[in-house]
This record gives structure tokens, C-alpha cells and sequence, in this order.
């Protein structure tokens, strides 16, 4: 079986000095190698035929068979490293909780912690009759959040 750390080593190669990075890379039986890649822009077709080459034609399917698939994550996924959290700074994501709280903000900032989210809500101060708009802020450390997501939205502002 082919062995995840010497495709990972081979994805490495590829991206070398380019502004994709590795997202996942796992090795299912009957070496079936699925790679999910990204890029601090947005990735790309190019992108993943550019990893995939350097993968198929770094290893001999005379000596041991195997099936390659290359891609990027959906807008549906959820991130699962670092960098696709500073790759969507500045856009509206969902974080759910270990705890299951599930709260939607602006992606404001990451951390090598966390993140922190901004957004609006009304609410009822002391002494006022109605409620007000007021920024609140959300603080996740890594550990605490089970999913993000980012906000698909068809509003225009």
C-alpha cells in the first residue's frame, strides 16, 4: 500500500512557492489516494491538475496500482485547517460549539488560538423601551469550535 506521508511529500513538491496548501490527504484500501487542496485565492482547476500531475507522475502504477482524486472543498464544506480561516477573513461564517451554540458573525480575525467573530444584534438595553442595534463580539479558541462555515448569501448589499 502506498504510504500517505510519501504523497504528502509529493503534494509538497508540487505547491512548492505557489499559494496553494494541503487541506487533507488519505490513503483508502485498494490505494485510493484523495486529495483536498486549496489556495489563498481561490482554488483553482489548474490547481488541482498541478498537484495531480505531481503525484501520477512520481509514481509507477506498474509497481503498484492506484486511483488519484484531486480537489478543492465546496462552499458547503466545513474548514478543517488554519488556513482556509485566514484565506475567508472578512466574510460571514457559521461557528457551532462543542457545546452546540451556533452563532453567525463576520470573521474578523485569526489567531494561532482561535478566531474572533463580529457582528450586530438587537437587543434591549436597561431603561430603553425598544431594542437597539449593538456590536457584539464572539471569541472561539480551536479547541471549543466543532464546525465553521462560511455564510452563502444571494442579498445584495
Amino acid at each position: 500500500m502506498i504510504a500517505v506521508k510519501e504523497i504528502e511529500d509529493l503534494i509538497f513538491q508540487a505547491i512548492e512557492d505557489t499559494s496553494i496548501f494541503l487541506i487533507s490527504c488519505e490513503i483508502m484500501p485498494g490505494n485510493i489516494i484523495k486529495v483536498l487542496i486549496d489556495n489563498e485565492s481561490d482554488a483553482s482547476i489548474v490547481d488541482c491538475m498541478k498537484v495531480s500531475r505531481g503525484i501520477e507522475h512520481n509514481l509507477d502504477r506498474e509497481s503498484e496500482d492506484f486511483s488519484l482524486s484531486v480537489s478543492s472543498p465546496g462552499l458547503t464544506e466545513p474548514f478543517l485547517v488554519k488556513k482556509q480561516y485566514v484565506k475567508n477573513i472578512g466574510r460571514r461564517v457559521t461557528v457551532k460549539s462543542k457545546e452546540g451554540d451556533k452563532i453567525e458573525g463576520l470573521l474578523e480575525e485569526v489567531t494561532d488560538r482561535g478566531v474572533r467573530l463580529t457582528d450586530k444584534v438587537k437587543e434591549r438595553i436597561e431603561g430603553r423601551k425598544s431594542k437597539h442595534w449593538v456590536d457584539k463580539e464572539y471569541l472561539f479558541s480551536f479547541e471549543d469550535i466543532k464546525e465553521t462555515k462560511v455564510v452563502i448569501s444571494f442579498k445584495k448589499n
